[in-house]
């Protein structure tokens, strides 16, 4: 994630002050030395670095907060407090039209990944119940159009193009399209430059001239660290945009972008890109980053994942068919199956509070999973209702067929036993007791 050294150095402070008990003035301002140090080794913007340990220190300082016997916890609460009040405070939505479509305009530089967050965004609102439409605005780059269609069709949204006509025109026939058709909200893709110059901005004051656009989100790439600050400003100065989307934030950036960009624009971060697949594109909530950057994990989002991904009346008769102790290979495939929408095994995991950091420099396969179903779907319907038939014969012909090895059956099967042999100890009376005092779970199927 972004924030894994920020993260880190945090870490190390906060656990150097819950060593002294009772804190002394010099005891907080030498910790927000640190702090202020490890945000600008983050590329958080000088100013702003300075201006929050200048908060902190006064707030902590000015509520007695020393003569507190829980004096580091209070400066921990305080730090987050202000960590995400410089992050926006509370989560920004996108303004709606009074009648459709709504229109959003996507600018940024060029390689800021305007196109595929475009997609990303019409996918989003797809889930949301919206009907939205992508219009290809960007007449320059080559195959820009042609990637647009492709990304559109990929979500399931169409692209409205009008090959190398100029994009106000583009733009207003987009919305009368888009009206005509029942779109509730239109995508906007223009064009991006190498950099900020009078004929980019030009372009994008005609199109907002041209139609009536409600929402402007500036794309930008995260890597570009300080950088990023400086386009946030320069775009919002000219066109005052409405907010940012950040991408990359799954990657090894520094992250100072995130924490500087509303202090030093006053505009929101709406979204954050997190991986390179479609649906990876997340709402941006400051309180819950916050946690995050402070290793205090991300639980919220996780719920909200769980609920929207996993089938709710599946995982309820799978827990009554383990409770009955009917849970067979068919279920099992199923579980595997609802998992995999909440996308890779390493991003949930690490929303749980302390697992970021134990799982940074470990390699969740997820094409394990791909095994494991390659392996479930090689059984016949027999062998999956009742896989204590499956003998060594059976086990060669379902290793051939999945494309793994018999030692791979012979895993899967073997902690599929043992799932089933604890949860039913789980059962029994008092079982439970036993569990907690003593049983390991499985072993996570390979992972």
């Amino acid at each position: 994630m972004a924030f894994d050294n920020l993260s880190d150095k945090l870490t190390g402070v906060f656990k150097r002050l819950r060593s002294k008990g009772k804190l002394s003035e010099n005891d907080v301002k030498t910790a927000m030395r640190e702090v202020r140090l490890a945000l600008l080794e983050a590329d958080v913007n000088y100013k702003v670095a300075k201006d929050f340990t200048n908060t902190v220190t006064e707030k902590c300082i000015g509520a007695n907060v020393m003569e507190s016997l829980t004096a580091p916890q209070m400066v921990i609460k305080i730090v987050k407090e202000e960590l995400t009040a410089l992050m926006g405070s509370e989560q920004a939505r996108l303004k709606t039209a009074n009648k459709i479509p709504t229109i959003i305009m996507m600018c940024g530089l060029q390689g800021s990944g305007k196109t595929t967050h475009s997609a990303k965004l019409a996918k989003y609102l797809k889930s949301q119940g919206h009907r939205p439409m992508l219009a290809a605005c960007d007449i320059y780059r080559p195959a820009a159009i042609e990637q647009l269609k492709v990304v559109g069709a990929a979500v399931g949204a169409p692209v409205f193009e009008m090959g190398t006509e100029k994009p106000e025109i583009i733009a207003q026939k987009a919305v009368s399209y888009a009206r005509d058709h029942g779109h509730d909200f239109l995508i906007l893709d223009t064009a991006g430059r190498l950099h900020i110059d009078t004929e980019l901005m030009d372009e994008l004051k005609r199109i907002t001239q041209a139609v009536d656009v409600n929402n402007i989100l500036l794309v930008i790439d995260s890597m570009v660290g300080q950088d990023a600050v400086n386009i946030a400003k320069a775009f919002n100065d000219i066109l005052e945009i409405d907010g940012v989307i950040l991408t990359k934030l799954d990657g090894d950036t520094r992250g100072g972008a995130a924490l500087s960009v509303r202090a030093v624009t006053g505009k929101p971060i709406m979204f954050a890109g997190v991986g390179e697949k479609l649906d990876e594109l997340d709402e941006f909530h400051p309180d819950r980053m916050a946690s995050r950057i402070l290793g205090m994990g991300d639980v919220l989002s996780l719920i909200e994942k769980v609920e929207s991904e996993i089938d709710e009346k599946k995982a309820e008769e799978a827990a009554r068919k383990l409770q009955e102790n009917k849970f067979d290979m068919n279920d099992l495939l199923e579980q595997f199956r609802q998992i995999k929408k909440m996308g890779s095994l390493k991003s949930v995991l690490s929303m749980l509070p302390g697992m970021e950091k134990q799982l940074r420099d470990v390699d969740i396969d997820d094409r394990q999973m791909l095994r494991i179903e390659a392996i479930i779907t090689s059984m016949t319907k027999k062998e999956r209702a009742k896989p204590d038939i499956i003998n060594a014969s059976r086990r060669k012909r379902i290793a051939a067929g999945a494309g793994v090895r018999v030692e791979d059956v012979n895993r899967l099967l073997k902690q599929y036993e043992q799932m089933k042999k604890m949860f039913k100890q789980m059962n029994a009376k008092g079982g439970k007791r036993r569990f907690m005092k003593g049983m390991k779970m499985p072993n996570n199927f390979g992972f």
